[in-house]
């Protein structure tokens, strides 16, 4: 009986995108070891720009492999894990001492784990949720913040500024590893057709997140953190509004 011959080589497209995403995430390393806090930011958006396409790309021209999942798992690390916490901690954690490092370690740590987690539930997880918040989201709601902070400048509630941002990246590093559900986007069919008006609305939205990027990009993760507690408390209820008509 002839052994089955594994292949050689990889599929180039997908793992190209994951490439530029790892690049962009080197690069907010690099860019936040210089104090250029504001596009250290931004080249994470970026990063997860590339991560969102190399897997839609992936499904959409039947190019995905384990190769692919685990390459792509790598440069999420660097990207959404460990760009995010530097970035933090150069740019408002390095007074703190040992709080600064602990909370930026606390993320990555979580981010790890994270997506350990996603890559044992490859294939068994149920599309419409994650478990946990993504990483890339946790990434984009610290890249946000620290964007906006920049485009705004200083103010005088400064003071509160680093405990805050202490707070928020460590509750984002809790909600990574949380059993917490958040809606995943991977039901949209961007395959079919859809209505005049659909399109006319994502112009829309396009429109306005070019004139406030920051704000809005921020804000819209920000909510989408807290989407994930607010699916969990209506469950709760529903769950004891069942027991009790039993």
């Amino acid at each position: 009986m002839a052994e089955k011959k594994t292949k050689k080589g990889v599929y180039l497209l997908p793992n190209v995108l994951t490439t530029f995403g790892l690049f962009s995430g080197f690069l907010a390393i690099v860019l936040a070891t210089k104090g250029q806090y504001l596009e250290s930011a931004i080249a994470i958006f970026v990063a997860m720009l590339w991560d969102t396409l190399d897997g839609r790309v992936a499904r959409l021209t039947n190019t995905q492999s384990a190769f692919g999942e685990q390459y792509d798992s790598m440069a999420d690390m660097l990207s959404f894990c460990v760009a995010p916490a530097l970035l933090v901690y150069f740019w408002q954690f390095e007074q703190m001492g040992k709080i600064g490092w602990i909370g930026a370690f606390i993320y990555v740590a979580a981010g790890a784990l994270r997506l350990a987690r996603f890559n044992t539930q490859i294939g068994i997880e149920d599309k419409r949720y994650f478990q946990g918040l993504p990483s890339p989201a946790a990434a984009a709601l610290i890249a946000g913040l620290v964007w906006t902070k920049e485009f705004i400048g200083t103010t005088p509630y400064d003071q509160y500024l680093a405990m805050t941002s202490w707070i928020i990246l460590v509750s984002a590093g809790v909600l990574m590893v949380s059993n917490i559900r958040y809606y995943s986007f991977k039901e949209i069919n961007l395959k079919g057709r859809a209505s005049f008006k659909l399109l006319l609305i994502a112009i829309l939205i396009i429109i306005v997140v070019t004139l406030w990027p920051s704000a809005i990009l921020f804000t819209f993760f920000f909510v989408y953190a807290l989407s994930g507690l607010i699916i969990t408390i209506i469950d709760v209820r529903k769950k004891r509004v069942l027991k009790k008509n039993r």
